[in-house]
């Protein structure tokens, strides 16, 4: 595997830091990945490692306000002082074109985790046509009541604290209840896997587990009511290949309740070729769990038959 890094020039000028991972030989397809919140892309090159020796090119950015793009730790959790999500959105879309650019010739698929799988549900409507394929992880439909909820105490605490403040009570009406299911708990993070090193790398990287600003939650609770707009899904292509995988433990996607909600919203549109794996036992972060290798196995095998099949 090659691996190297470059900057990516934003719509506001600011230098997005990429990650370039390619197979050593010929490059049959192109995976970019938008990681989730409060982590980085870095974190996702035992995943390129196994996908370049697939044959894939694999690419990732930080996305602003996360991992190297940000350049100081005040600047983690803060995507931007307006439109901070759509800033977001339109990084990504800078990225893809700048794979396309380089892949002219292969498919390309976006995988988005978390945070990141909320940003690819909305690219797949807001560009449509543009990617061969999505990868949904750690992906969830949220509901009308959570979304209004969460950005009515996102707005009373900007208010409050300014769009820089850190909220713990906004942190923990987001995932505070999330370890509920797993007492008793060795760490504040055992939703996101079973795999206790796994855990504990996260805890230890000064990049992951920050809280987010007030701006940035009013953001991302936003982009939620957008993907929620059930009536946006028409414009997704009928047979865009869409594989959703998730735990079946996962707090995020309501233990497999969240997750369904979004498959059968996605049938409900017509949208006729969306696989949707859930793993038992599974938390959070399937890439980072006990049984990775069965996980990313199926996601390669998964990409392998659309890529054939194109």
């Amino acid at each position: 595997m090659q691996s190297t890094t470059f900057s990516l020039q934003a719509s506001d000028g600011l230098a997005v830091h990429t990650y370039r991972w390619l197979p050593d030989g010929a490059v049959r397809g192109a995976v970019q990945i938008a990681h989730g919140m409060a982590e980085h892309a870095a974190r996702y090159e035992h995943v390129a490692e196994a996908l370049t020796t697939a044959g894939y090119a694999v690419y990732a950015n930080d996305h602003r306000g996360h991992g190297r793009t940000a350049v100081t730790e005040d600047e983690l959790g803060f995507f931007a002082a307006s439109r901070g999500w759509a800033t977001v959105l339109d990084d990504l879309y800078r990225l893809h074109q700048h794979i396309r650019g380089e892949h002219p010739d292969v498919p390309v698929f976006l995988f988005g985790h978390s945070m990141g799988s909320w940003l690819t549900q909305q690219f797949l409507f807001t560009f449509p046509g543009a990617v061969d394929g999505a990868v949904l992880s750690g992906s969830t439909r949220h509901t009308a009541a959570a979304v209004e909820g969460g950005a009515v105490l996102a707005r009373a605490e900007l208010a409050r604290i300014g769009p820089h403040g850190r909220s713990p009570l906004l942190n923990l009406a987001a995932v505070g209840t999330y370890n509920k299911a797993f007492a008793p708990i060795r760490t504040e993070f055992d939703w996101l896997s079973r795999d206790e090193a796994a855990v504990d790398a996260y805890i230890d990287d000064p990049r992951c587990g920050f809280l987010l600003t007030t701006r940035m939650w009013l953001d991302i609770t936003s982009g939620l009511r957008v993907i929620r707009q059930t009536e946006r899904l028409l414009e997704v292509p009928p047979f865009l290949p869409i594989y959703v995988f998730a735990g079946d433990q996962d707090p995020a996607g309501d233990a497999g309740v969240g997750v369904q909600r979004l498959v059968d919203a996605y049938e409900q549109a017509g949208l006729a070729n969306v696989t949707l794996r859930l793993y038992p036992g599974g938390r959070h972060e399937m890439v980072n769990e006990i049984n990775r290798d069965e996980v990313i196995g199926d996601l390669t095998t998964w990409l392998d038959a659309v890529t054939a099949g194109r």
